[in-house]
C-alpha cells in the first residue's frame, strides 16, 4: 500500500478546483486562508497522510490531530504546526468555530533560514500548542499583519511574510518549558546532528517506489557522513541527548506503528520495509519497546 502525500496541486484542486500558476511552476509559494467550519454534507475529517507543504494554523474550536503514535486533542484553541515529514489526520472539522492558517513550500524559505532547526518542525517535537485567550489575541494580531502584507503591493512582502512565520514559530517555541529544543548556535556538532537527522528522515515514507530503508546502524550513518562512528555517537549524545542507536530505534518504531495501523502489509512485509532480515527480529524489537507484539498492536 502506498501512503498518499497530498501535493500543493492536489490541495488547490480539492479546495478550489484550480491550481495557481506559481504552484504549477514549482517555485516558492505562500498563501493565507481563513479557517471556517466545513459545509454541511462535507467530510468531517482530513485523511491520514503526509502533505508536501508546511502549514501554520490557528484553530478555534475542539478538534483532534492524530499522529502515528499519539493523539492531540484541542479543547478550545491552539496553534498547530505541520510539515512534509510528519503524516497526520484531523477529526471533527465540523466543530471548528474559526481561525486562520498559512501554507508554504520549502522553496519559499530557501536561503532564509533552516526550519528543521526548530522543534515544532522536528519529528519528536511538539506540534500543537493550547492557547489562552490573551495568547490567541497575539496570534490573531500576527496573522492580521501577515494578511496586510500578503494583500499589499509591497516589493519586499515575501520577506515580511517569512518574518511573520518566524514570529509564530518563536512564539510557540517559547511556550515550551524545556531545554531539549533550544535554538543553538550552529557549529560543527550541530551540523553533524542536522545531517544525521536529515539522512534518517530521508528514508521515509516507505512505499512501493521506496520499499525498504538502507541505513539502520550508527556505523552506516557514520560512513555516509565520512566521520568515525565514535565521533558520531559522541556528537549525537552531546547535541540531542540520546544515543545514536536510540534515535534510530525511536524513528523505526514510529514508522512501524504507521505501517501497522495504516497499511495492508503483513508483518513480514513491514519487517522487510524497516530493514529487518527476519520477522522474528522485528517482533522482538517491537515488543522490547511497546511490550506488545506487532499483531496485537495492529488489533488495538
Amino acid at each position: 500500500m502506498k501512503f498518499e502525500t497530498e501535493s500543493l496541486k492536489e490541495f488547490y484542486k480539492r479546495k478550489y478546483n484550480e491550481v495557481p500558476d506559481n504552484v504549477k511552476q514549482k517555485i516558492g509559494h505562500f498563501n493565507l486562508f481563513p479557517l471556517e467550519p466545513i459545509e454541511k454534507g462535507k467530510t468531517r475529517s482530513l485523511p491520514y497522510r503526509r502533505r508536501d507543504f508546511y502549514k501554520v494554523m490557528l484553530v478555534i474550536g475542539p478538534v483532534e490531530f492524530h499522529y502515528a503514535d499519539r493523539m492531540e486533542s484541542i479543547e478550545k484553541q491552539a496553534l498547530v504546526f505541520s510539515n512534509p515529514m510528519i503524516p497526520y489526520k484531523c477529526d471533527h472539522l465540523d466543530k471548528i468555530q474559526g481561525g486562520q492558517y498559512c501554507i508554504f513550500n520549502t522553496s519559499f524559505f530557501e536561503k532564509f533560514g533552516t526550519l528543521s532547526q526548530y522543534s515544532v518542525f522536528q519529528p519528536n517535537g511538539k506540534h500543537v500548542f493550547e492557547l489562552s485567550n490573551d495568547q490567541v489575541k497575539k496570534i490573531e494580531a500576527t496573522f492580521q499583519k501577515m494578511s496586510d502584507d500578503f494583500n499589499s503591493d509591497y516589493i519586499h512582502k515575501n520577506d515580511a511574510l517569512r518574518n511573520h512565520v518566524y514570529e509564530l514559530l518563536h512564539f510557540a517555541v517559547k511556550l515550551e518549558p524545556s531545554s531539549n529544543f533550544d535554538i543553538q548556535k550552529i557549529d560543527a556538532s550541530n551540523r553533524i546532528s542536522t545531517l544525521f537527522l536529515e539522512l534518517l528522515e530521508r528514508q521515509f515514507p516507505i512505499e512501493e517506489n521506496h520499499p525498504t530503508i538502507k541505513l539502520r546502524s550508527a556505523s552506516q550513518f557514520a560512513g555516509q557522513l565520512n566521520i568515525h562512528v565514535n565521533h558520531l555517537n559522541r556528537t549525537i549524545k552531546n547535541t540531542l541527548g540520546k544515543s545514536t542507536s536510540q534515535i534510530i530505534a525511536d524513528r523505526l518504531l514510529q514508522e512501524a506503528k504507521i505501517l501497522l495501523k495504516h497499511s495492508q502489509w503483513n508483518i513480514s512485509e513491514v519487517a522487510y520495509a524497516l530493514g529487518f532480515k527476519e520477522a522474528t527480529h522485528f517482533n522482538n524489537f517491537f515488543k522490547k519497546y511497546t511490550q506488545l507484539s506487532p499483531s496485537k498492536f495492529r488489533k488495538m
